[in-house]
């Protein structure tokens, strides 16, 4: 059997219960601000996680320094799984979510930043929890483990292993030597736009509450709203939504881009294929939704209420921009029930449920740059058929991309349909029909949120049979760590030690 550094493993999820408690105690500060009511709770579950991940690092501080890459993804894994049990207990112990199923559901839905929510009136849910539900997003969004990393130097350990588990897209771009100081950069970049956000909507009239939750929400493209009816509650205030619009492309799109973009380096991101191609993605898609709105669908019943504020014309176009981009970054808000359409943009947004954002971003799915290179790859193959002896490598950004990544994405693609299918059968099983059981698979996987028939746009998830909640969270959770990091430790090799 494989032999594993347990004592550094344990180590690290410990200090990821110390993030979650601190964050909790957060939370708890809002709830006393807010005189919700709740404020002891929300203090006891923070309390609680502090207390067992201090025990955890207590018990395992003599530890080797050294951590493989087994190690890596183990503490990647299991760290997702422990942040989502203690995030549990702000709702169990204020009785806002009292089944641990279904706060388990909300909870891994936060993390995973798909946004999927059981809560049948979030209105009435204690501010101080709501709080805690859009950090849960936040958190997960730029991802813990990039977070813990960037605190890593004071604890004396490398942590380029797990930065490779986490970060997502096919590679990591590295904006710096040294992997903690990518990570502080990144994160200066993710808190940057969350308060940027939050200013912009707070002038726009939202309440400076559900500025800050929309702004965790959009820029961790997680989806969590204050509201019932998501951002379609704002449908009179055309403006909110637009900048929504914004930071969801800024969230979709890779961070790195936007760390070259603030240091002047422009030419870099317009370059950039994945940029572009994710660029012409949305204004395509976008266009051709809004053409279709404009004279096909029922704005009377489209858009849940205020249907139009500035024209026929300009809600149309917002309407479509903002539901492809809400689809394509995975972040999940609803401005309008899409399936209420046509049959056309219902198959047109399932479709668009496995592009997914760039890689280097917040969002989930399979990401443009995988498609990218695998539209490449295809076609290049037709040149191969004519000429077999010609070395004809695949080129990303004017560089050659070597055969491991071409059939790394291969891998990655085969492997996400197969889980998908799986998913959906899975889904069937429960007794759930046919168009929600794909719906559910694909918007699990993806980190989407809003799914189709049962669980489409304006429905939630707590109609789901418990164990179907289960098999949704576990999708979620592969989705949101790009599948290898989790399946391969059901794999015999990954625990042989050679």
């Amino acid at each position: 059997m494989l032999k594993l550094n347990y004592k550094i493993i344990f180590h690290f999820l410990g200090l990821l219960l110390l993030f979650n408690g601190g964050f909790m105690l957060l939370s708890a500060l809002v709830s006393l601000i807010c005189e919700d009511g709740v404020t002891f709770k929300i203090f006891t579950a923070g309390i609680l996680t502090l207390l067992i991940g201090v025990i955890a690092m207590f018990f395992t501080r003599h530890h080797t320094k050294e951590m493989n890459k087994r190690e890596g993804y183990i503490v990647v894994a299991f760290g997702w799984i422990i942040m989502s049990l203690s995030g549990t207990l702000p709702y169990v112990i204020t009785e806002s979510i009292p089944s641990f199923t279904n706060a388990f559901f909300e909870t891994m839905s936060g993390y995973t930043t798909t946004g999927a929510s059981i809560l049948n009136d979030i209105e009435a849910v204690p501010k101080g929890v709501l709080f805690w539900r859009s950090t849960t997003h936040w958190i997960g969004g730029m991802g813990i483990i990039v977070l813990a990393i960037a605190i890593l130097p004071l604890l004396g350990i490398g942590g380029m292993q797990l930065f490779a588990a986490e970060a997502p897209g096919p590679s990591a771009d590295k904006l710096h030597p040294r992997i903690t100081d990518t990570a502080k950069r990144l994160w200066l970049i993710y808190f940057g736009y969350t308060v940027a956000e939050t200013v912009f909507l707070k002038l726009a009239g939202m309440s400076f509450f559900d500025a800050i939750n929309h702004s965790m929400a959009t820029v961790s493209t997680g989806g969590f709203s204050t509201k019932n009816a998501s951002l379609a509650y704002w449908n009179d205030q055309p403006i909110i939504q637009y900048i929504v619009i914004l930071f969801m492309f800024l969230a979709g799109a890779n961070f790195v881009l936007s760390y070259f973009a603030f240091k002047g380096k422009v030419q870099k991101v317009i370059k950039d294929e994945e940029f572009k191609l994710y660029f012409r993605f949305i204004l395509v898609f976008s266009v051709i939704a809004a053409v279709i709105i404009y004279f096909k669908a029922d704005h009377s019943v489209s858009t849940i209420h205020h249907p139009m504020v500035w024209g026929r014309g300009e809600s149309a176009f917002r309407h479509a921009l903002f539901q492809v981009l809400t689809v394509i970054t995975t972040t999940g808000f609803i401005s309008a029930d899409y399936t209420l359409w046509t049959p056309f943009l219902v198959v047109f947004f399932f479709g668009l449920m496995f592009l997914g954002g760039s890689a280097g971003s917040t969002s989930g799915g399979v990401k443009v740059v995988r498609h990218l290179i695998l539209i490449k790859n295809g076609f290049l193959e037709f040149k191969r058929v004519l000429h077999p002896n010609a070395i004809l490598p695949v080129r990303y950004n004017t560089k050659a991309i070597s055969g491991d990544i071409v059939f790394n994405i291969l891998a990655f693609f085969i492997l996400y349909m197969l889980s998908f299918i799986v998913g959906a059968l899975v889904f069937s099983m429960f007794g759930i029909d046919y168009t929600s059981s794909v719906g559910l698979s694909a918007s699990s996987l993806g980190n989407i949120g809003p799914a189709l028939g049962s669980f489409g746009p304006v429905n939630n998830y707590a109609a789901l049979p418990p164990l179907a909640q289960w098999w949704s969270s576990f999708l979620m959770l592969i989705g949101r760590l790009e599948l290898f990091t989790v399946l391969i430790l059901f794999t015999p090799f990954f625990w042989r030690n050679r």
